[in-house]
């Protein structure tokens, strides 16, 4: 199984993919961030600048078709279910992956944490994020494109504590397998 845990940079995504992966057995976490600084450390500058000149490593090739090819690996080898937190707002690069990520194992499921604009730039200063970086530059993008896209199931954190968070989510789990 391969559960996607999406949202806004500073949403809660790695407290509760944290908390999953306590509670899940035989699971592990896999964050394409990783890949993506990956990528940055390899790739030439003048490479980036041409394909990905956001600055965003989603925006190079490779990063959306490595996700899906670690993950496929780390299925293969581990045999483990796979936590993936990832800010994913592109619903071209979320249907790539989602797509690929099902491809390797049709139980994949992606969830979308949601919250105030007001809250999550309140937890970016919690975890010392220095007002205007990068984090914050992205929350009003990521808040549109959660709101004019389908990113499946939505779950609002606004109010609720991480371990609401997680139970909702294996809750909905629960509904879908049995």
């Amino acid at each position: 199984m391969i559960i996607m845990i999406n949202g806004a940079f500073g949403v809660g995504k790695t407290t509760v993919a944290n908390a999953l992966h306590k509670d899940l057995e035989s699971s592990m976490l896999f964050d394409p961030e990783e890949v993506g600084f990956m990528l940055r450390n390899i790739i030439p500058e003048d490479i980036q600048q041409t394909e990905a000149n956001t600055g965003d490593f989603q925006d190079l090739e490779l990063w959306k078709e490595l996700t899906v090819k670690v993950a496929e690996h780390l299925l293969a080898k581990y045999q483990m279910n796979l936590i993936v937190p990832m800010t994913i707002r592109n619903p071209d690069y979320f249907q790539y992956i989602f797509n690929g990520f099902q491809s390797i194992d049709p139980q994949t499921f992606h969830f979308c944490l949601t919250a105030s604009k007001a809250t999550i730039h309140k937890r970016l200063r919690g975890r010392g994020e220095k007002e205007g970086n990068w984090s914050f530059e992205q929350t009003d993008k990521c808040l549109k494109a959660f709101e004019e896209y389908n990113f499946k199931e939505y779950i609002d954190t606004e109010h609720a504590t991480v371990d609401m968070m997680t139970k909702n989510i294996i809750d909905r789990l629960y509904k879908i397998l049995y």
